[in-house]
């Protein structure tokens, strides 16, 4: 399914990316209008949970092709069997959100798309070690599903076709996470490990280089997961890499706007009201 279903498992935490922090460029605007085909679910600790409705087209492409394998029951399970890998992706961003608020960071909303999770933060903290654990947080949860999944589940047959039931159900989903965890740390800025490689170098340099070098680390990663995406056939990994260094410039492009603009307001100068002192009032009785 995403994962197993020839496309990767994404996550993307924005520092609000459909409010004015965005850019008014082309780009900023056509993402915020792609974000806006969505429909609110309900709410998990008080964030809301949304679906991109490109999603249902997913569960019908999967419902179809588990139609085609086993009929009924191929649609019932591979449905099934989709809808808990997303419930791994949900929980993927609560780590990130539910950590994100220790910080005081407010979170707006977890977005499902087809390609993954995305969770839209009020503001992105700039200080590495807040920025580190808020970001750990998601790939550790799906090393932890991982790890408990591994604990409770026997070993899988080897080399036997796989069949409609609980045990091989487990081991999927073992795999997603172990998939999903991995993936999200490529240094691909906004991934994961690409914010995970800023939170690294503001150690050393400012947030805007800090930014500036983890974008075009993770676009020439990215360049590179399309690469491999074409030469094994998977036209679909491509795209999402391409979607990655999309969303990556555009934050960096952000963050270059939102620094000047605050470094603007810091050199206006400040001018105290004018006051003019209060007229004595005269007095009640004269002598």
């Amino acid at each position: 399914m995403d994962r197993a279903r020839a496309r990767s498992p994404l996550s993307i935490h924005s520092g609000r990316f459909s409010k004015s922090v965005l850019a008014k460029t082309t780009g900023a605007l056509l993402l915020r209008h792609m974000l806006g085909w969505s429909m609110n679910l309900f709410r998990v600790r008080g964030i809301q949970l949304a679906v991109h409705f490109s999603f249902f087209l997913l569960l019908g492409y999967t419902a179809w092709m588990g139609w085609r394998e086993e009929r009924a029951a191929g649609m019932i399970w591979y449905s099934l069997l989709l809808v808990a890998c997303f419930t791994c992706v949900v929980l993927h961003e609560l780590g990130h959100s539910l950590t994100a608020r220790k910080f005081g960071v407010g979170v707006r909303r977890i977005l499902l798309l087809p390609i993954g999770g995305m969770a839209e933060f009020d503001s992105l903290p700039r200080q590495p070690r807040s920025e580190l654990l808020i970001t750990a947080a998601g790939p550790a949860v799906n090393f932890v599903l991982a790890g408990v999944l591994w604990l409770l589940l026997p070993p899988a047959p080897v080399e036997e076709a796989v069949t409609l039931n609980v045990l091989e159900f487990g081991h999927v989903l073992l795999l997603w996470n172990l998939l999903m965890g991995a993936f999200n740390l490529l240094p691909a800025f906004p991934m994961d490990g690409g914010r995970i490689l800023r939170a690294l170098l503001v150690l050393r340099w400012d947030y805007l280089t800090a930014t500036f070098w983890a974008a075009t680390v993770g676009k020439v990663v990215a360049a590179l997961g399309i690469g491999a995406a074409f030469f094994f056939g998977q036209p679909l990994l491509a795209v999402l890499f391409g979607f990655i260094i999309f969303v990556g410039e555009l934050e960096y492009r952000t963050v270059k706007r939102r620094l000047a603009f605050e470094h603007e307001r810091a050199d206006w100068p400040f001018v105290p009201p004018r006051i003019a002192p209060e007229a004595e009032p005269p007095p009640l009785f004269r002598p």
